[in-house]
């Protein structure tokens, strides 16, 4: 069965860290493209981050020195080191793993609340 399933997420405080994983079952990821999306409360969402199998990392700009992406293509796993988090930070991170050309799969999203 074709999964991708997030997590890690939660409560934490105005400068605080979380680390968030995605985990994919059903596919291999190798030559894929890994993604992190961030979906604010009423908003749409936008992008994180960014990582192409081989490639680097690419960050929005409001997480840029904040966030970290990684994957790990033995474990199929893609994690999103998050620091210094800040208020406009909430909401729900989704994972994107896609094939240029082909399967472009989701997960259901966690939720990451920064908030005293």
């Amino acid at each position: 069965q074709v999964q991708l399933v997030e997590s890690g997420g939660g409560l934490v405080q105005p400068g605080g860290s979380l680390k968030l994983s995605c985990s994919a079952s059903g596919f291999t990821v190798d030559t894929s493209t890994v993604r992190w999306y961030h979906r604010a409360p009423g908003s749409q969402r936008e992008l994180v981050a960014s990582l192409a199998d081989g490639g680097r990392p690419i960050y929005g700009n409001s997480v840029k020195g904040r966030f970290t992406i990684t994957r790990d293509n033995a474990k199929k796993t893609v994690e999103l080191q998050m620091t210094n988090l800040r208020p406009e930070d909430t909401g729900v991170y989704l994972c994107n793993i896609f094939f240029v050309g082909g399967n472009d799969y989701w997960g259901q999203g966690t939720q990451v609340t920064v908030s005293s």
